[in-house]
């Protein structure tokens, strides 16, 4: 079992956990397969995360151990890690999460469930610059005598 797990299990059995298991997420790192391209030159920067078409559906495979990857991918995968601020900042607006494919305690996420998870990073950046800005203006340097 990983802090996810426990997260989801908690905001299953309690639906005002929902926040912190967002909160878990957010600020969680994923290992997200990538498309392995084969004519890529090795030097170019870059790469294609793995969609998977299901059920009229295109999902984005997120992972919180490699060991779920590989299981997944029933060996070895190439992969990105990614923290879950960035996954819900660079997502497509009609692609589909799911986190922990295959496991007990697999989750879905819904593309209204990620724009506001969008929302979210949005306006904690701008409130992180807001304070950034607040204490780098209200610092005033010492003089040495």
């Amino acid at each position: 079992m990983t802090k996810l797990d426990d997260a989801i299990k908690l905001c299953t059995a309690d639906g005002e956990k929902q926040s912190d298991f967002y909160d878990l997420f957010l600020n969680s790192l994923f290992y997200v397969p990538i498309v392995e391209e084969k004519d890529k030159p090795e030097q170019e920067n870059g790469a294609l995360p793995l969609l998977v078409e299901a059920n009229d559906k295109t999902y984005l495979m997120l992972f919180d151990t490699i060991n779920r990857l590989t299981d997944w991918a029933d060996g070895d995968a190439k992969y990105l890690s990614v923290a879950g601020h960035d996954i819900a900042e660079i997502s497509s607006p009609k692609i589909y999460w799911a986190l922990n494919y295959g496991t007990e305690l697999q989750k879905f996420f819904e593309p209204e469930e990620i724009k506001w998870l969008k929302v979210v990073v949005k306006n904690a950046k701008e409130n992180s610059q807001k304070d950034s800005t607040a204490v780098d203006h209200g610092h005033k340097g010492s003089e040495t005598k």
